[in-house]
This record gives C-alpha cells, sequence and structure tokens, in this order.
C-alpha cells in the first residue's frame, strides 16, 4: 500500500474521529482564488483550518501546523524584520517540539524560486529537521529529508470557475497569465514572439508584475503593438475571458515543477506550450495527448508557430483528464496525511 493510499484509507475510516484544527501558514482568502480557496473548500467538516499568524502559530492551539513556501513566512522588506521572522520561527520551533505538534509541510517548490540569504537557508534547514510529513503535488518531487511523504495532486479549478462564461478562443491569440517574477521568462516571451512575421497572430500579458518586470514589459508593449498587458491581479471572471480568449497559452519557465497555471488552463480547455520537465511530462501523460505540448531548450519562434499547427490538428480529446484532480479526493488524502502525522509523532 502506497503512503497516499494509507492516507485515505486512514480519511475514510475517521468518520467517528475527532475534528482537526490546522494552523496554516497561508493567508486566509481575500476572493480570488488561490491556493488557499482549495485547501479550505474541500468541505470536509473534520478539518477546521486557522490562517497565516505567527501569534497563533506560537501560543494557539491547534492540532498540526501546515506549512506551504516557509520561505514567505521568514522574508521581509527589511533586515530588522527578516531577523524578527526568523526568531519567531525558532520559537515555533520550540514550541512544536515542547508541545509534540506534527509539522506537515506541502512541497509546492523544489526550492525557492528566489533563493534567499544565508541566514534563510539556515532558518529553512532547521524547518525541515523539524518536519514530520511531506505533502508533495506530484510524484515526481523528491523531499528535503526522508520523513515521510503523501502524493496529493494538485486539484483542478472547474468548480471554481464554473459560474463564468467561457468565451470561444481567437484564432491566432497567444497568452501567458499569473505572477510575472523573472524565471518565468515572460521577457523572453516577448522578445522570441516579436520575431515572428505575422500580423495575424497576437500575445496578452495579464498579471501582477515582481519588481522591475512592470518596465520590461510596457517596453515590449510599445515596441511591438501586437503585444498587449494588463498588469495587475485580475478578478476570476477576467482570468476566465482571458484564458477563454486563446488558442495556445504559454508558459515559458526557466524552471516548472508545479505550477497553478497549467492546471488553470487545463481546468478551463486551453492548450498549454511549456517546457519539457518530468512533472510536465507526468501531467501530459495524466491529460492526455495534445493538451500539453511540451518543448525542449529554449523558447524559439519555430516552437512557438508548431505548437499553434499541432492545436490546429486538433488531435485532442474533448477535454482535458482531470478525474483524478476532485478536491473531495485530494481532501481525503490530505486528511489521512494529517491523522499518519498526528499518529507519528504519538509514537515518537
Amino acid at each position: 500500500m502506497t503512503t497516499a493510499e494509507r492516507a485515505t484509507e486512514e480519511s475514510e475510516a475517521s468518520t467517528s474521529l475527532p475534528t482537526i484544527v490546522v494552523q496554516q501558514t497561508l493567508a486566509p482568502p481575500d476572493g480570488t482564488t488561490k491556493f488557499v480557496d482549495q485547501m479550505i473548500g474541500m468541505e470536509n467538516p473534520r478539518i477546521v483550518h486557522r490562517f497565516d499568524s505567527w501569534k497563533s502559530a506560537i501560543f494557539g492551539r491547534y492540532d498540526v501546523f501546515h506549512a506551504h513556501w516557509p520561505e514567505l513566512t521568514i522574508r521581509g522588506s527589511s533586515r530588522v524584520r527578516r531577523f524578527v521572522r526568523r526568531r519567531y520561527l525558532d520559537a515555533f520551533l520550540l514550541r512544536a517540539k515542547l508541545m509534540r505538534t506534527p509539522i506537515v509541510r506541502h512541497l509546492h517548490n523544489v526550492e525557492p524560486h528566489e533563493p534567499g540569504d544565508a541566514a534563510e537557508t539556515r532558518s529553512l534547514r532547521r524547518f525541515d529537521r523539524a518536519t514530520d510529513l511531506y505533502i508533495r503535488l506530484n510524484p515526481t518531487t523528491t523531499p528535503p529529508t526522508d520523513r515521510p511523504v503523501v502524493t496529493a495532486l494538485h486539484g483542478h479549478y472547474r468548480s471554481a470557475y464554473a459560474k463564468y462564461a467561457l468565451p470561444d478562443p481567437r484564432r491566432g491569440r497567444l497568452l501567458y497569465f499569473g505572477i510575472i517574477r523573472p524565471y518565468k521568462n515572460v521577457d523572453g516571451l516577448a522578445r522570441i514572439f516579436s520575431q515572428l512575421d505575422a500580423d495575424d497572430l497576437s500575445l496578452r500579458i495579464v498579471g501582477s508584475p515582481s519588481v522591475g518586470q512592470r518596465e520590461i514589459i510596457e517596453t515590449h508593449c510599445d515596441r511591438d503593438p501586437r503585444i498587449t498587458a494588463t498588469l495587475r491581479y485580475v478578478t476570476d471572471e477576467e482570468l476566465v475571458t482571458e484564458v477563454g480568449l486563446a488558442e495556445l497559452v504559454i508558459l515559458p519557465y526557466h524552471e516548472m515543477h508545479n505550477s497553478g497555471a497549467i492546471l488553470v488552463a487545463m481546468s478551463l480547455g486551453r492548450p498549454v506550450l511549456a517546457p519539457r520537465t518530468a512533472s510536465n511530462s507526468a501531467l501530459s501523460a495524466e491529460v492526455g495527448e495534445g493538451w500539453i505540448i511540451e518543448y525542449d531548450g529554449d523558447l524559439t519562434p519555430e516552437t512557438i508557430r508548431g505548437a499553434l499547427d499541432e492545436v490546429r490538428r486538433g488531435e485532442r480529446s474533448a477535454e482535458p483528464d482531470l478525474s483524478e484532480r476532485d478536491w473531495d479526493h485530494v481532501g481525503r488524502i490530505i486528511e489521512g496525511a494529517y491523522r499518519q502525522a498526528i499518529e507519528r509523532v504519538k509514537r515518537r
């Protein structure tokens, strides 16, 4: 029996067990669909979530501490703020040890996309040494320690976006969407797109830029009228419209392991061009041929043109197969992981 199967079995047998109170490092929902909405939207009456607060993490009463992107909990805009947050983490780790509180970490990334300094690295290593169980979003992720690991696939977004009208795709409309950060290579996408001599193609860039990225994208828009951008967080309805209008979504990341954006595109039935990685290849095999078009090496104009030709041949199913990503199913695995972590600490 795999760890995920054990977690599911423990969850399904847990109807008579007490409710689990989970302290999340995620911020509470803000009205736009994010990973936190999926976590709390599993409609599991046996799980109660509390949200991002060092005060409640250190002094509150809960059964499991569930970390997401732990590096973000100790970063700050100044050296003093970062120092204070690392001390909060130290206080929490002492509390968890004394109170025998299980720590579960969701492995969203193999490593932080933007590495921190040496002090941050030391703090994250201490956190991993204290972690009791990992939850990974795909089976290709290798956890940083030898603690137990449960695979709970990233859930789909079909139900979250079902209330919005999905427009038909426009021929020749390409789309990048998501937070614009250097490693996502949106600058490179715009440069490569501008090399395409095709008036029938357009590139939309939609998302909130990190520091320095706005000016880069606006320069591309000024130089090539075929490139347009909405550089801010968009509502769910706006996102559904933007993805729906795309003939092809392009996610040209320099590094790509787990991507919420690719799941959004799959949930809305739009094919994606993305770099070949172990996780993307696994997802491609899962959803069906023709939905994720992978490329090797650097993105080129020929790569984009070839992907469009493949999309237009239409050799794919009516919709991607996301049957393993139903959030009720994923939620049962996650609940089982919590109970497994609790039992592990009891036996320690």
